[in-house]
């Protein structure tokens, strides 16, 4: 009957059933829901209202858009996620779109492809979880991009390029290979040396006295100094040399760090040397200390090597607004308890708050729970707003506590899960790159090998085909699949 005929023998075909009365029945998943036409026809441009109006257009036409059809039932069938679908509805009725928790966000969207429903329907809230999900596969497809460009080696490259790579990964990738990992550690090494020798330096009974009477380090420990500054330039050097991107290697914070730690060194070398010809020598051994305290900047030089400093970096700069609204609350109680600790101890003929803005200081540090000592209340009523300001202290401190650790934990976990979900993409990628080679895909071997490539596994035209969660950067085909063939 389905070859003889081309309509539907329930259809009238003069139109004399109306598309706004019609009820049609969608079973998405083995969940019926029943639809009437006024309410899919106020978004003619969906899948669903394309359901109404294609009776009349025959078999071909009703299965361009669903997966089978029951003409007794009028019944459409979908092989599609059920929970998504019953989020979807919604916009029929409320205008807009909500998505559930536990539901994949990208799995989502592609659900909302699918049924032709424009994103712009889904709420704001969900719309920055969807934002959030795309930025997490982008960050995945760019680690296992970096790991992808590390295994690869391209034959058509120079001898220097290929040189560039081998020293670039040897410094910036300790986890590369373990002449690499030792090199991190030796970095490590020195940052701390050089630290250490900044502090003891300053110790008067390690300290020498010149021909003037100036006290200066000792000899001893200024060479072990010059030989950190070595190791750093030299670290330096070649990092800089090798980076595939001068510009942005230049301008990096870390590597900006760098240069504050190394740059002192050399600038008070040569005040010391020539500036003595220019200048009085009081003023070059002035300004060759303030380029001394300087040094202290390689101490952030341990970020590079410490992945939590990493993470506190950025936790930090994810609450800025908690840590503006601590500073807020500070200023203000600042100011209110300076004023009132001014006026109250006016009466008082030793009273040590001489102005506001140096009852400031006392504010400040009674505030924060420090309280030197150095400045102090003496009457009755400026005691009680001491009391009152140290206890509204700790509660405006630990008010923004809590959400800057929530930042950092989270932080910290999606690095982690980052990385597995990268290892993981790779080790797919792996498995099909060895299933095709079984299969005896000689073509794509010849194709990859004229391409320079040493293997399928470093092409990146391999697609991640059996994750949840298909990274459409890694591939320039686009792959179409249901939350539902996923998950089986």
């Amino acid at each position: 009957k389905m070859a003889g005929d081309s309509r539907f023998p329930d259809v009238d075909t003069d139109g004399s059933e109306k598309s706004e009365e019609m009820e049609i029945v969608v079973n998405v998943g083995g969940v019926r829901q029943v639809f009437y036409g006024d309410n899919l026809n106020q978004y003619p441009e969906t899948r669903l209202a394309e359901l109404v109006n294609c009776l009349s257009g025959g078999y071909d036409s009703i299965f361009s858009l669903c997966d089978d059809y029951d003409p007794g039932k009028r019944e459409f069938y979908f092989d599609r996620d059920p929970d998504a679908f019953k989020c979807i509805i919604d916009v029929y009725y409320f205008g807009e779109i909500h998505m559930k928790k536990g539901i994949c966000p990208i799995c989502f969207k592609n659900e909302m492809e699918f049924w032709k429903v424009d994103l712009k329907f889904l709420d704001d809230c969900c719309k920055a979880h969807l934002s959030e999900k795309k930025e997490e596969l982008e960050e995945i497809a760019r680690r296992v991009q970096l790991i992808l460009d590390d295994l690869g080696i391209d034959a058509s490259e120079s001898r220097w390029k290929k040189c560039q790579k081998c020293i670039w990964k040897f410094l910036e990738k300790p986890e590369s290979s373990y002449p690499a990992r030792v090199i991190a550690v030796l970095s490590f090494l020195f940052i701390l040396i050089s630290s250490v020798v900044m502090c003891v330096g300053t110790i008067p009974d390690l300290q020498v006295v010149d021909a003037e009477g100036n006290r200066m380090e000792h000899p001893t420990l200024d060479s072990i100094e010059t030989a950190c500054i070595g190791w750093f330039t030299m670290e330096y050097v070649l990092r800089l040399i090798s980076s595939p991107n001068k510009l942005h290697f230049a301008l990096s914070f870390m590597n900006i760090v760098d240069v504050l730690a190394i740059l002192p060194f050399y600038v008070s070398l040569t005040l010391t040397h020539l500036g003595a010809k220019l200048m009085e020598l009081s003023n070059v051994q002035q300004a060759v200390q303030a380029l001394r305290i300087m040094r202290i900047a390689r101490i952030f030089k341990l970020a590079r090597h410490s992945s939590g400093l990493q993470t506190l970096t950025y936790a930090l700069k994810r609450s800025f607004k908690e840590l503006g609204l601590l500073l807020m609350y500070l200023a203000v109680g600042i100011f209110v308890f300076s004023a009132l600790g001014y006026t109250m101890e006016q009466s008082h003929p030793e009273t040590l708050f001489k102005s506001i803005p140096q009852s400031f200081w006392w504010a400040i540090i009674t505030m924060t729970t420090v309280g030197y000592g150095d400045i102090y209340p003496k009457t009755t009523l400026g005691k009680l707003n001491a009391a009152i300001s140290f206890l509204c202290g700790v509660i405006a401190i630990a008010l923004p506590i809590h959400p800057i650790i929530n930042n950092f934990v989270r932080y910290y976990n999606k690095q982690r899960v980052l990385e597995t979900a990268a290892k993981h993409e790779l080790e797919l990628m792996e498995l099909n790159s060895a299933e095709g080679k079984a299969a005896g895909s000689r073509s794509e071997l010849e194709d990859l090998s004229r391409e320079g490539k040493e293997g399928p596994f470093y092409s990146s035209r391999i697609k991640v085909s059996h994750s949840d969660t298909f990274i459409h950067l890694l591939s320039e085909e686009k792959h179409h699949r249901t939350r539902l063939q996923s998950c089986k």
